[in-house]
């Protein structure tokens, strides 16, 4: 992969923060050049969201800041996230949450623990990446998909992966795992919907084939598990891995920073794709500054902005403009994967449960 980024920009993407909290109190004009006022009493907004890490965080609050936003961002895996919503959903404490892939958020609709709204952008988007199955309960921001990559020093491509279960299988105790604390991470459900798409059986133990729970089996037992805080391409950088998962808006920056160079395998079947969205959360107080917020966050132009400084491709068809040309290639290269999302959402909790006991090393 080509290298692109402001070496000051990219020093940011060595912190990986799952909490930030921050709280604010002007309120100078929208960036997009909106009204974007405060709201009446000066609460604050409070945001879930698992798009926190590598400076994101600190980047939305401080633009929600200048916006005359007062957020306060609470950031976990995206599981993780979607279980705190479940347990507070009678008495919610988030009003937006945002990040959250597609199969994640048809989840919280599922359980209406989302409200209907239609943002000012709506008409940028393809409304098809949206909540479309439901009451427009979700809208999305940006597309990625979470991809194996290997360190292209290690390989010539007639020797590399060309699948997570030729990996598992003939490049044992050369790859990254995910760990415990990894298993609830939105990148690291996606893949494990990918691989288990591919061994779908109504009559195996929990909707698997013998042969997929081999697969998995394998794949844990024969990889090195990650470490927490240490991304995949320093470890690549070290020597300690030459394979591993990442989503594909974290490989520019971490190629540039780790000076490493990644291949990304692309299967024939194709690869997850994620697409983040934001969502109001059914039942916030707030409703009328979460739906300011939404019209904001979404827009063109804070689109635009945020795609810029993290290689990001997002969805909106005038924040494209602002994006990295080399974010919206690695997109390109590889194609989605028909993966049954609901039914991946339904099963999820129960595939986790059992390779944690089961098959975590």
């Amino acid at each position: 992969m080509s290298k692109s980024r402001n070496p000051v920009i990219v020093a940011g993407l060595v912190s990986a923060a799952l909490l930030t909290v921050t709280g604010c109190s002007s309120s100078p004009a929208a960036t997009d050049g909106t009204s974007a006022a405060p709201s009446a009493d000066g609460s604050t907004l409070v945001v879930y969201t698992n798009s926190n890490s590598d400076g994101r965080g600190e980047w939305w609050t401080d633009k929600a800041k200048a916006a005359g936003f007062d957020i306060q961002i609470v950031g976990a895996g995206g599981g993780d996230v979607v279980n705190k919503l479940v347990a507070e959903k009678n008495r919610p404490l988030a009003d937006v949450v945002f990040g959250l892939n597609n199969m994640y958020f048809a989840q919280l609709d599922a359980e209406e623990l989302v409200t209907a709204y239609t943002p000012s952008w709506s008409g940028e988007v393809d409304a098809s990446l949206a909540d479309t199955e439901g009451d427009a309960a979700y809208w999305p921001l940006v597309q990625q998909a979470s991809v194996l990559v290997y360190d292209e020093a290690a390989y010539s491509a007639a020797d590399a992966p060309t699948s997570w279960s030729e990996l598992a299988t003939d490049f044992a105790g050369s790859y990254e795992v995910p760990n415990q604390a990894g298993l609830g991470g939105a990148t690291t459900q996606l893949i494990i919907a990918g691989i288990l798409t591919e061994f779908k059986d109504d009559d195996g133990d929990l909707g698997i084939s013998k042969e997929g729970w081999e697969t998995i089996a394998d794949l844990f037992a024969n990889g090195i598990p990650a470490e927490t805080d240490v991304p995949l391409l320093q470890r690549m950088s070290e020597g300690t891995v030459t394979a591993g998962q990442i989503h594909t808006s974290g490989i520019l920056g971490f190629e540039e920073l780790f000076d490493v160079q990644v291949a990304v395998v692309s299967p024939s079947g194709g690869v997850p794709f994620a697409i983040e969205q934001v969502g109001i959360v059914a039942g916030t107080a707030k409703t009328a500054d979460a739906e300011k917020f939404v019209d904001w966050m979404g827009s063109g132009q804070v689109q635009g902005e945020f795609a810029a400084e993290f290689d990001a491709a997002p969805v909106n068809e005038v924040a494209v403009e602002q994006a990295n040309p080399a974010a919206l290639a690695l997109v390109a290269e590889v194609e989605p994967q028909d993966i049954d999302y609901a039914w991946a959402s339904e099963h999820m909790g129960d595939w986790i449960e059992k390779i944690t006991l089961e098959y975590l090393q």
